[in-house]
């Protein structure tokens, strides 16, 4: 059996993470992976995790099952925290996930289950997993333009594409904080989407993986609230790696809204059931640390301190790459990055020009342009600068 096994691709950031692994250079920056790292290069434990953590420790609850569903505290906060509303809640319904990602996949798994061959619309450039879970659920994928040639984000052709989108067809926006461009819409171009979606009756599916990050968690989430209460179905998958820190605990939840709490009566079982298929049922810690964060007055304050630091080195870290490009001639470059937000910051390189950056000057991103902006030591962008503006400049 095993030798007629065809070769599988190999995922593309894990085999470039695979290749900075191998590098011996010592001036080597990895800008590949999605993940927070401080001024040292480590990507930390916070505080309130810290101590939420250590109150569950003190409790030792039991580790018995708790079912296929997850952690129920943790799906009513995380309905609360991404909705803001009572109104929007009661129509609403939420399974805990393994993490963004599973998140995604259920929420597939439903549109498939629900109408087979159902076309999921995916913006150009796309955060790499999304063609994948989506096909690998049975769903077809076209995309939808997302950045103009300068590099910022085109509205038109984004709206031009998806007036094409028909009744039923799932719509993919990320919502906020896009990976990899980090380009992310106006209010005004959000509310065009909306009753775009009003007209044609196309399904938002709002991946929320970056809420928190870019101009803070209220506007982060505006959007995808804005959006709620103006569709009558809504599909959101949401993760707490970046925002918790709890990336290896795979925390994240699938939230479905249809136009009244009846609606929703087949929802979570129908997740269940694709859940029971892929996983059985999601893994308790992040969870469980997630809930005692949200539900103590205190440790929400101090968790969502921590979260503004982070979101204020982020903000530092693109501020000082953009004038160090702009210091050494490349201004048009500059203006692009310094509008961007959140993790993210897509180069105007091309795949050449990024293996170059790698071979040259030992700088690690993707082969689309994105660099991790939150992961760069504050130390090293100066560096950082001028290996990109030595690759411009040819």
């Amino acid at each position: 059996m095993l030798e007629l096994l065809p070769p599988p691709p190999v995922d593309p950031l894990w085999d470039l993470a695979a290749e900075f692994g191998a590098d011996p250079r010592p001036e080597r920056l990895n800008l590949v992976l999605g993940v927070y790292r401080d001024h040292t290069g480590v990507t930390p434990v916070m505080g309130a995790v810290r101590e939420a953590e250590a109150r569950l420790a003190a409790r030792a609850e039991s580790k018995e099952y708790r079912g296929l569903s997850g952690n129920a505290a943790f799906n009513r906060a995380m309905l609360a925290t991404v909705l803001g509303s009572p109104e929007l809640t009661a129509r609403a319904t939420a399974v805990q996930t393994v993490a963004g990602t599973g998140a995604l996949r259920l929420l597939a798994d439903l549109i498939c289950r629900t109408r087979p061959g159902t076309t999921v619309w995916i913006s150009d450039p796309a955060y790499v997993n999304h063609r994948p879970i989506m096909e690998a659920a049975g769903l077809a994928v076209r995309p939808y333009r997302w950045v103009d040639a300068a590099g910022g984000f085109d509205r038109e052709g984004m709206l031009g594409d998806l007036a094409q989108a028909q009744r039923d067809d799932v719509v993919l926006l990320q919502g906020c904080c896009h990976n990899p461009s980090g380009v992310d819409p106006s209010a005004d171009a959000w509310a065009d989407l909306a009753a775009l979606a009003g007209h044609n009756g196309w399904v938002p599916l709002v991946d929320l993986a970056y809420h928190g990050l870019g101009d803070g968690m209220e506007a982060d989430l505006a959007p995808a609230r804005m959006l709620a209460a103006r569709v009558p179905e809504m599909l959101v998958a949401i993760s707490c790696s970046k925002n918790f820190g709890l990336y290896s605990d795979r925390t994240g939840c699938a939230i479905v809204l249809g136009p009244s709490a009846r609606s929703l009566r087949h929802v979570e079982t129908a997740l269940q059931n694709a859940a029971r298929t892929l996983y059985s049922m999601p893994p308790e810690h992040g969870a469980a640390v997630v809930t005692t964060i949200l539900e103590d007055p205190g440790l929400r304050t101090a968790w969502r301190a921590e979260l503004e630091v982070m979101r204020g080195r982020i903000t530092a870290n693109r501020t000082d790459l953009t004038a160090h490009l702009a210091n050494l001639g490349h201004e048009g470059t500059a203006r692009v990055l310094e509008g961007q937000k959140g993790m993210f910051s897509m180069l105007p390189l091309d795949a050449g020009q990024m293996a170059d950056l790698r071979t040259r000057f030992a700088v690690y991103g993707t082969t689309s342009g994105r660099i991790n902006i939150a992961g760069i030591p504050a130390h090293r962008i100066p560096y950082l600068a001028r290996s990109v503006a030595a690759v411009l400049g040819g």
